[in-house]
């Protein structure tokens, strides 16, 4: 960097915090004592002069980089802290990872603008050119930061922020008002209990930035990114899983428990799924559709009948389509989970994996409270991934994958949140056109999702904590003594957890 823009990226800093004085003394470790200092005579005096080409500096000494010319780190920019959960994230358009870049990729973005005009959900103007980003001496619209700019890990769309707001429409207006943001959608959230509004940011501000800026906002109560999530589906025989986790095949029975599963487009006229689809929902309309093989093998592996029986036939499966491309945003799995709990499932299977986030931990919590059984699965990262999200949320059945011969499949996540395992490897599930073998902890989940659905059917009013714990004490320890982080509790045991009296 020039040192026209190092002293341009201070003066942002001098700005942006004029308001704030502790921020320059405690929110950035690599500024110089020099940097710091002369943040915090511009606050107090109210001038920028050190900054400025030839201005004093602090102890006599010229504004500029730490040695080596690495130059300064920008006061508004976010840590290079990317956590790689997603294999091909070039492949989703508008997506940032971490660290965003200084200028995010603006909308349109494919899972609400596909056809790269108008807003599915409301937000922008077809052919409208894309935001141009603030200068680089400019102060960012809205009241000044009263804390440091959020640093955000995982992928998420790069010009949103999804803010819980307790007033009315009104109340959500005067906040883009305030903070120069617009509204692309907003809805009264069944689970999260208040209105959830999905802002753009049109001007090209980081995302963390203007969760900084919302922070101090007594109207918001949660402030999140737009996360991204993925399926997780590792790879491309008779099923072996009825033998490994103890289930009769001849007596399995799913009859009376309503599934939801929160997916792909699903194939609802494959012969496995006959009858078995109760209702279905799309939480991205105006999406076209581009596959539907991993619900369908997710939810045959569930309630499949006929030539290809699922591990608990006669469930219902209450389809709702929250991804394409294999990946989906925040705002839109909440909207799929809101609608399952209206429809009074029992079970919501999430074989999907992506960043925390304080929205989704919420939205689980209340499924929690309502009595819903969620069934997640723990990722195919790889053992030294990050904790893959809604799996490990405290509440929720994190599931990982072995193989016919009780191993771990080699890509699963690895941790102290992994509660329960199933087979996952080289299963046969229906897809487009027929069935092929299917691997990942998607299909893990679903086993126990049918399992579970087993144990219900048989004792329609057990509870979900009989239910977990019934499966972590029955089931069939793998690996180290007790529960460990590549198995959790061990395979489980249907037949030892229906008879299981907790």
């Amino acid at each position: 960097m020039t040192t026209s823009g190092r002293i341009a990226r201070l003066v942002l800093a001098a700005a942006v915090f004029a308001a704030t004085p502790v921020f320059g003394q405690t929110n950035d470790p690599s500024l110089t004592p020099q940097q710091l200092d002369c943040l915090n005579q511009t606050t107090a005096a109210g001038n920028a002069n050190c900054l400025q080409p030839g201005g004093p500096a602090p102890g006599g000494s010229t504004p500029g980089g730490p040695s080596g010319g690495s130059g300064l780190p920008g006061a508004v920019g976010l840590p290079e802290l990317i956590v790689d959960l997603f294999p091909n994230p070039g492949d989703f358009p508008g997506v940032a990872s971490g660290g965003q870049p200084a200028t995010p990729v603006p909308t349109p973005n494919p899972l609400r603008d596909p056809a790269g005009g108008a807003a599915a959900a409301g937000g922008g103007q077809a052919g409208s050119p894309p935001p141009t980003p603030p200068a680089a001496d400019a102060t960012p619209p809205g009241p000044a930061i009263t804390a440091a700019p959020r640093a955000i890990s995982g992928n998420f769309v790069p010009d949103e922020v999804l803010v819980t707001v307790a007033g009315d429409a009104a109340d959500a207006q005067a906040l883009a008002a305030a903070y120069g943001l617009e509204i692309r959608s907003q809805r009264q959230s069944t689970l999260l209990g208040t209105s959830l509004v999905r802002f753009g940011i049109p001007d090209g501000r980081p995302v963390g930035v203007v969760l900084a800026q919302l922070a101090g906002d007594g109207r918001t109560s949660e402030r999140e990114p737009n996360h991204i999530y993925e399926l997780q589906q590792a790879a491309a025989a008779p099923s072996f899983a009825f033998q490994r986790i103890s289930l009769d095949e001849a007596a399995a029975n799913g009859e009376n428990v309503n599934v939801a599963v929160i997916d792909t487009a699903i194939d609802e006229t494959h012969p496995a799924l006959k009858g078995a689809i109760a209702q279905s929902f799309d939480a991205m309309p105006g999406v076209a559709v581009t596959a539907r093989d991993h619900a369908t093998s997710v939810a045959g592996l569930i309630s499949g009948t006929g030539d290809f029986k699922g591990m608990a036939p006669g469930s219902k499966i209450f389809h709702a389509r929250a991804f394409e491309g294999g990946k989906s945003t925040m705002e839109i799995i909440l909207n799929a989970l809101d609608w399952a709990a209206e429809q009074d499932v029992q079970i919501v299977n999430m074989s999907f994996v992506g960043p925390k986030n304080a929205l989704l931990e919420q939205a689980s919590r209340g499924a929690r409270a309502r009595g819903m059984i969620l069934v997640a699965a723990a990722g195919n990262n790889g053992p030294g991934a990050p904790y893959g999200y809604p799996a490990a949320y405290k509440g929720v059945i994190a599931v990982t994958a072995t193989d016919a011969k009780d191993a771990i499949m080699k890509q699963a996540n690895r941790g102290p949140y992994v509660y329960i395992s199933a087979p996952g490897v080289d299963l046969m599930a229906p897809v487009g056109g027929g069935t092929d073998l299917v691997t990942g902890t998607s299909f893990a989940a679903a086993v126990v999702s049918g399992a579970i659905a087993n144990l219900l059917h048989a004792e329609p009013k057990r509870s979900v904590d009989s239910i977990e714990k019934a499966l972590a004490s029955t089931a069939t320890d793998l690996g180290d003594k007790g529960r460990d982080t590549d198995f959790g509790f061990g395979l489980i045991n249907t037949r030892a957890a229906e008879a299981a009296k907790q």
